[in-house]
């Protein structure tokens, strides 16, 4: 009997079947923390994705806003560029990187750290429109910095799930029924193989009756034909001796 569907290629023993069920019950154990792990990753991703969709609003909006606000700085002192690259001396954005974990997955996060070292104070005209200016873009920097940090937690969470998505299908669609399809034929075979050391048993059994039953029999017919050679015996020979008279013998 091999089963209805494929199994591992290896001898029906009992060895064979402890072991096959341990695997059995570790691959049900994994599936299980598997899909665990997947629905938190869901969850999680779903969140991260609701907040992608506000971040992303927010930046068209930010950004608007930072165009209006270069607008009017143009238009209230012209171009500042070269004046705002020789006051610049040091970054005044920096962006650090942490770490998070999401049910075993790392998902790196960004962090804006400002330095307020950047000031246009001495500008004859214009000030209040650079100020503002400025501040709409540190805004609009921080948006980014932070619609990074989720995009990029989004797509590591997407190739996690759609890996672990692709093992809980293997186990519970490949290598559970391969197992289970495996103990099934394991224990045909061996059900088989005791039925048919019963029957060997049986006939064993019987053969030594039947055994048993001939040497009975014959030992039977030899104490019969024993009886009888005795009887016979008693019968011919059953006389005195010493009565008896042999004929005389002339010579």
């Amino acid at each position: 009997m091999s089963g209805t569907g494929p199994r591992e290629n290896i001898f029906a023993t009992r060895m064979a079947l402890t072991n096959t069920k341990l695997r059995l019950k570790g691959a049900q154990t994994g599936h299980s923390l598997l899909a665990k792990k997947r629905d938190a990753l869901t969850t999680r991703f779903r969140a991260i994705l609701k907040k992608v969709d506000e971040a992303k609003r927010k930046m068209g909006r930010v950004m608007q806003l930072a165009s209006f606000s270069m607008a009017e700085v143009t238009y209230a002192t012209g171009d500042i560029s070269y004046l705002v690259q020789e006051q610049a001396k040091s970054a005044t954005f920096r962006v650090k990187a942490k770490q998070e974990n999401v049910s075993g997955v790392v998902l790196p996060a960004f962090e804006v750290d400002r330095v307020p070292d950047f000031n246009l104070t001495g500008l004859g005209r214009g000030g209040q429109q650079v100020i503002k200016a400025r501040e709409v873009y540190a805004k609009a920097i921080e948006t980014l910095v932070e619609l990074a940090s989720l995009q990029t937690a989004f797509t590591i969470l997407d190739e996690v799930i759609r890996a672990t998505n692709r093992r809980v299908n293997a186990i519970e669609h490949v290598i559970i029924p391969r197992l289970e399809n495996t103990i099934k034929y394991v224990l045909s075979e061996l059900d088989e193989m005791d039925r048919e050391e019963f029957f060997r048993l049986k006939k064993v059994q019987g053969k030594k009756k039947r055994d048993l039953a001939a040497r009975e029999s014959a030992r039977a017919a030899e104490e019969a034909d024993n009886v009888a050679l005795e009887a016979t015996i008693d019968d011919e020979g059953g006389g005195d001796l010493l009565s008896s008279k042999d004929e005389d013998v002339i010579f």
